[in-house]
C-alpha cells in the first residue's frame, strides 16, 4: 500500500508550535494550494490542514510564516468525528515528513544570503551544486 501526497502552497496563517505533554514538538498550519483552473475569474483554491513533528516542526516554526511558499512531503491522514449537531464527519490531513522552501528568500528577513533548506538540516545551495559533478551530486 502507498500513501504519499506532495503539495505546493501558501502558508494562510504562521505555523503555530507547541508541545506535548511529553515534550514532544508538534506544529500545524494551513497551506492553500492553487488548482489548475479558474471559477469566471476567480482561481479555485483548497485549504489543507498540515501536522509536522520534532525536529520538521522546529524548523517550519522557525522559518515559514503567513504568505510563504511551502512544499509538503507526508502522508493523508483521515480522521472521523461528530459535529456539535450530532452529524458524522470525515476530516483530512497532512503529516509532513518534509517541508521545503517553495519560494526564494525574502528580501525583507533580513537580507543576508540564501543557502537553502530542508528539515533535513543539509545545506542543498546553489554554490554547492556549482562546483560538484554530477556523480557528487544529491539527486
Amino acid at each position: 500500500m502507498l500513501n504519499h501526497i506532495t503539495v505546493m502552497g501558501r502558508l494562510t496563517h504562521d505555523p503555530e508550535i507547541r508541545s506535548t505533554q511529553s515534550g514532544v514538538k508538534v506544529c500545524s498550519f494551513t497551506l492553500a494550494v492553487d488548482r489548475d483552473y479558474k471559477q469566471g475569474d476567480e482561481k479555485v483554491c483548497d485549504f489543507i490542514p498540515v501536522t509536522c513533528w520534532r525536529n520538521t516542526a522546529e524548523f517550519v516554526g522557525k522559518f515559514f510564516t503567513k504568505g510563504r511558499m511551502a512544499v509538503v512531503d507526508g502522508s493523508l491522514q483521515t480522521r472521523k468525528y461528530e459535529d456539535k449537531q450530532g452529524n458524522k464527519r470525515t476530516g483530512f490531513d497532512i503529516q509532513a515528513q518534509n517541508v521545503y522552501f517553495g519560494d526564494s528568500k525574502r528580501s525583507d528577513d533580513g537580507g543576508s544570503s540564501y543557502s537553502g533548506g530542508n528539515s533535513s538540516g543539509t545545506d542543498y545551495s546553489a554554490q554547492t551544486f556549482a562546483a560538484a559533478s554530477d556523480e557528487d551530486l544529491p539527486f
